[in-house]
């Protein structure tokens, strides 16, 4: 069997015969995540909720450019040896990312997997390069709490109550800098992936969308059974198993899903949404959300335990509640999907 076709496991995964390597990360905050417990891991925090602009819309814009520019520089790479982006965001038709990254003149992949959309630029990135059609490319996700309130639910300016299942959508965005490797030169002093389980959209028929946990909660469960099953371990094989933005309440839904499946990870599992606010001194219920908060957390606070070696491996799973506002006005239920990336450092003294 060819090396291109050993590369495919199980249902849903691709292990990578060369693993991809992350050389540079970036992440940048707005000020309430800059007060939270993972505020020394960020790269920028930045103060003003519009960034220096106009409207929500272009700070998010904004922060993306700031994102971007950051990591390429930090990866010591030119600007125009960038071959794509993957890029993708909250906003209707992207313009977050658009608006943001137009100035770069690099080739762009949209993206849109709601706060599932780290995962899906991650795994899409490092398929390219692995598969030899870019050297470099960069991966990049945000969201910006003012738009997505704006758009998902109320303006900020109405100041309505919101439930304790309710989650506070993170303004923070997370970029990439993946670089192929080769058995000539394998990029292990990098966090590398090593592979990807690509999840499914799962409706469990909630329609509740200040309850996001509930309705993520079955497409992480569905995309880490999948992964264990694939390549054929068990939750103990990963340090952590980080899932995007479940918050409290879906993290509770996720750990008995899998239980019930014959899969124990309370020891393993971790929560973005859990992990960037404060639940004591900050007052945003169920945690955090949007698909910053996977993508900053990651960026800042998860590659750097690889880094320090003070873990191993980590199964990242960045959730996405599918709705619109048409399709919630509308009375349809909210789908969910995640993806499922496996990030590996080598091992070594700490």
């Amino acid at each position: 069997m060819s090396e291109e076709f050993q590369q495919i496991v199980g249902k849903q995964s691709i292990r990578f015969s060369t693993p991809p390597a992350i050389i540079s990360r970036c992440s940048i905050v707005g000020e309430m995540e800059g007060e939270g417990p993972l505020a020394s891991y960020f790269d920028e925090i930045e103060l003003d909720p519009t960034f220096g602009q106009e409207s929500w819309e272009l700070g998010e814009a904004e922060m993306v450019r700031r994102t971007v520019s950051k990591a390429i520089a930090k990866s010591g790479i030119a600007t125009e040896d960038i071959r794509y982006i993957f890029g993708g965001d909250l906003q209707n038709q992207l313009v977050g990312t658009t608006f943001g990254l137009k100035e770069f003149n690099i080739p762009l992949f949209g993206l849109y997997g709601a706060c599932s959309t780290c995962g899906e630029s991650l795994s899409l990135a490092a398929m390219t390069v692995a598969a030899g059609y870019a050297k470099h490319v960069v991966a990049v996700t945000s969201s910006h709490y003012g738009s997505a309130e704006k758009q998902f639910r109320f303006p900020l300016e109405y100041g309505n109550q919101r439930p304790l299942s309710a989650t506070w959508t993170v303004t923070g965005s997370g970029a990439f800098v993946l670089e192929a490797a080769s058995k000539e030169q394998p990029l292990e002093q990098y966090p590398r992936i090593m592979g990807i389980t690509t999840g499914k959209v799962i409706d469990y028929g909630v329609r509740d969308s200040m309850n996001m946990g509930a309705c993520m909660a079955p497409a992480a469960a569905d995309v880490i059974y999948q992964c264990l099953e694939d390549f054929g371990v068990k939750p103990e094989y990963f340090d952590r198993i980080v899932t995007g933005d479940l918050g409290k309440v879906g993290t509770e839904i996720l750990l008995k899903l899998l239980r019930d499946n014959g899969y124990e990870i309370g020891k393993q599992h971790m929560d973005c949404g859990v992990e960037i606010f404060s639940n004591q001194e900050q007052d945003t219920h169920s945690g955090g959300s949007g698909c910053g908060c996977s993508a900053a957390t990651l960026a800042g606070y998860l590659l750097n335990r690889l880094e320090a070696k003070e873990w191993h491996r980590i199964l990242f799973v960045p959730t996405g509640a599918l709705l619109s506002p048409i399709s919630f006005n509308e009375g349809e239920s909210i789908p969910g999907i995640a993806h499922a990336v496996i990030i590996e450092t080598c091992k070594g003294d700490k």
